[in-house]
């Protein structure tokens, strides 16, 4: 028997955006603007004081600001077509695609100062230290300030914190994505600082007051040992948060129940508890390339003021004019694998390579852990934090796709989930009335 996910028109979301998106493009035009701020300061006052260092790391802001602007385009596109039927799995990979651009200008880049710097070696330049060492400097605090702005995000721009928040895995669990047929609603385990509590808000543009209507929710859990316990909310604007508080472990079926006066809604969710201090699960899944890809490239041009700022104090006092260029080249060599880490990430979700095969293999332990045999299985990212899965099983057992569908509720970055449930039974019956080849 063939049982697959398809769900008529208008009852499926294809939104797969990070869970951050809006603030992220928000801060990346934030970043825009203060680096072309500082570039039209440079190119007019260097331009008015005929220095052509200052004009020159002007236009070296202008490629700054070129790298943010692939970012928060790429931000704005994404959104405002995530609804756009002409893609099949939503807009979710456009900020891996615009981060994979942004490596090649990065790689770019670092062939250019690398360039530069060994020409410079062997032929050596003036260099107006006083001058340099200022501009420098300036470009230092601009950098440092995007950063901190693009730092508020909370993103994974070095692939060590978690990819939506950062946090301690104990400190907020995954958002459950629930698939109404007004929109998506996200319920999580919140207690990040504060006592743990419910949070159910609405994913997308729509607000929660219009996915909910006149319907009223609560959550009830049951947990291994069968107690059970219920949750009112509480409206606190941007979200309904429960009044009561949620004992440990994190361990249980939830049910969120919307109540209205046609008739009542039931979704069942798995919350699985992580632990203290724990990594949470596929970490590469939920990073944000768009942003990785806007901090390293304020990384790399901060990186870049240091190591310029420490050759010319070098050659400033002790006249070592060499050092210029050698930490030119090591700010090269820096820059050039930070690009090569982008590329690889970026190249590797654009060609739809496994993202986690940690997940994928926990997927298939779910799947075969009553006696089912997974045949097939294909996973990969559709977007910040959201994956696709085609899932192909082979049973003996009654069941049908919504049966296995349940099951792997307790993987909350599947977003998307195609199921194929095969009768075993019946292929061995096919394969026996199935006449000889003719060879």
């Amino acid at each position: 028997m063939n049982d697959q996910d398809a769900m008529p028109a208008g009852e499926h979301s294809h939104i797969f955006l990070g869970a951050g998106h809006a603030a992220n493009e928000r801060r990346t035009w934030t970043a825009i603007s203060l680096a072309g701020f500082m570039m039209v300061a440079e190119i007019a006052g260097g331009t008015l004081f005929g220095s052509l260092a200052v004009v020159a790391d002007g236009f070296h802001m202008a490629t700054h600001a070129l790298a943010l602007l692939i970012a928060a385009v790429a931000y704005s596109y994404a959104r405002t077509h995530a609804n756009d039927p002409r893609f099949v799995f939503g807009t979710g990979k456009l900020g891996d695609l615009a981060g994979f651009t942004s490596a090649l200008v990065l790689a770019m880049i670092a062939l250019l100062i690398g360039y530069e710097a060994a020409v410079r070696l062997f032929s050596p330049v003036t260099i107006n230290f006083d001058e340099a060492i200022l501009i420098a400097a300036g470009g230092l605090i601009v950098n440092i300030a995007t950063a901190w702005l693009l730092a508020g995000s909370g993103g994974d721009h070095h692939g060590h914190a978690h990819g939506h928040e950062g946090n301690d895995a104990h400190s907020r669990d995954w958002p459950r994505r629930i698939d109404t047929a007004r929109g998506i609603l996200l319920l999580e385990v919140f207690e990040d600082g504060v006592a743990p509590r419910f949070r159910l808000r609405s994913e997308g543009n729509l607000t929660l007051a219009s996915l909910l209507g006149d319907r009223a929710a609560s959550v009830e859990t049951e947990r291994p040992d069968g107690a059970r316990q219920k949750f009112r909310f509480a409206d606190r604007g941007a979200f309904l948060e429960s009044v009561e508080e949620i004992p440990e472990p994190h361990e249980f079926k939830a049910r969120l129940r919307l109540a209205g006066l046609d008739q009542e809604e039931i979704y069942e969710l798995d919350f699985v508890e992580h632990g203290h201090g724990g990594a949470l699960p596929a970490t590469a899944a939920g990073r944000d390339n768009n942003m990785r890809a806007a901090f390293v490239h304020v990384a790399a041009d901060a990186a870049v003021s240091v190591l310029a700022i420490c050759g010319l104090l070098l050659g400033r006092f002790f006249g070592w004019v060499f050092m210029d260029p050698v930490v030119g080249i090591v700010g090269a060599l820096v820059i050039a694998n930070w690009a090569y880490g982008l590329i690889r990430d970026t190249g590797g979700v654009l060609l739809d390579m496994n993202p986690d095969k940690t997940m994928a293999e926990e997927l298939r332990a779910a799947i075969e852990s009553d006696g089912d045999r997974l045949a097939d299985l294909h996973v990969w990212r559709l977007g910040p934090g959201h994956l696709g899965a085609i899932v192909s099983i082979m049973t003996a057992k009654p069941r049908d796709a919504e049966f296995y569908r349940t099951r792997l509720s307790r993987f909350p970055m599947l977003s998307h989930v195609t199921i194929e449930v095969r009768d075993t039974i019946a292929c061995r019956k096919t394969a026996k009335r199935s006449p000889p080849a003719v060879g």
